[in-house]
């Protein structure tokens, strides 16, 4: 719910700095770190702007991936699968130290408003 009031609060201050009064769709690009459940911002998005100038806008969501850099050999790679806790390089199979470089985003990326 916090996330849908953040997210509101954001689209409300673009809008205004637009003069538009009606919105048609925003699009929330989130890393698959950020442990965002899309069904729950979707249904907090829908019930916080029911009756509103936002309400009925269609909320786009995009998962951006995840993305290391090995701490060992500096490959850049996708983990494979789902554990996000083991993450063997597919260069030299270290398992420590890598760095994150895309995974932990949250933000607006477009709004369409009228």
């Amino acid at each position: 719910m916090a996330i849908a009031a953040s997210l509101i609060d954001i689209v409300k201050e673009e809008m205004a700095k637009h003069n538009a009064s009606k919105l048609l769709m925003v699009r929330v690009c989130y890393g698959k770190l950020t442990n965002l459940v899309p069904d729950a911002l979707e249904f907090a998005f829908e019930v916080q702007t029911k009756e509103t100038s936002l309400g009925g806008a269609e909320l786009e969501l995009k998962e951006i991936p995840v993305t290391v850099t090995c701490g060992e050999c500096s490959t850049e790679f996708t983990p494979e699968g789902t554990d996000l806790f083991y993450m063997p390089c597919p260069s030299c199979e270290n398992l420590f130290g890598h760095t994150v470089l895309t995974g932990k985003e949250l933000y607006v990326d477009h709004l369409e408003a009228e």
